[in-house]
């Protein structure tokens, strides 16, 4: 299948617990739903992607390796030439694996969780991405709120903290769902079991989002 920008879409964030994987391996599912072929690059020393996909009971229908190694960038290319899409699984508060997975990526993904500890906890993973743009001008970012609750005070602080920087926060807000965890336990995706249709539709949201928001980015 014929790829479409960005090939490499990198999650990244200093604090850990923010749902990078579950977000790196749903996106993955979607993707690989689309008939897309897909790689997961678990780069994270604790290797959860990689415990997933060996909860998991069957085949997989994408491709997840380790590499948790501050040199992605320089090996990727390579290990990427037979996917459509890369999925970077980074590890948090690791700053070489966290510069790598950036030079390695065309758009950064940082998941946020609605809570003032994580709006403190950002500063660096900002910073790092504002630094990776340096040597990368053609890098694109965004945040995205991961776990949220509706109807808070704080969902809605959060998405004004961060809509305030210079890279956008997307619309699509993941929430708050038993689902993924009742999944990832299994080594399932949302998109293998047929009662987690609420789920399906906002990955499914954020997924054609980042595609927009990097079209947009190039235009």
């Amino acid at each position: 299948m014929k790829n479409t920008d960005p090939k490499v879409i990198g999650l990244i964030q200093q604090k850990g617990g923010v749902g990078k994987t579950t977000l790196s391996l749903n996106l993955a599912g979607y993707f690989s739903d689309l008939g897309e072929r897909v790689l997961v690059v678990d780069a994270d020393p604790q290797g959860s992607s990689l415990a997933w996909s060996a909860a998991r009971d069957d085949a997989s229908p994408f491709m997840v390796i380790g590499k948790a190694v501050p040199n992605i960038h320089k090996g990727l290319p390579e290990m990427a030439a037979d996917y459509d899409r890369v999925i970077i699984d980074g590890a948090p508060g690791v700053n070489g694996l966290i510069r790598s997975c950036l030079l390695a990526s065309d758009f950064v993904l940082v998941p946020v969780q609605p809570s003032p500890f994580d709006i403190w906890a950002c500063a660096d993973a900002i910073e790092q991405v504002y630094e990776a743009m340096t040597f990368k001008d053609n890098l694109k970012a965004a945040f995205v709120i991961n776990r949220k609750i509706s109807n808070t005070v704080i969902g809605k602080k959060v998405f004004k903290v961060f809509s305030e920087q210079e890279f956008p926060v997307m619309d699509s807000a993941i929430h708050q769902r038993v689902v993924y965890a009742e999944c990832a336990s299994i080594g399932k995706t949302v998109f293998d079991v047929s009662d987690a249709k609420t789920a399906q539709l906002e990955i499914t949201r954020l997924a054609k989002e980042i595609l927009q928001q990097h079209e947009r980015e190039k235009a």
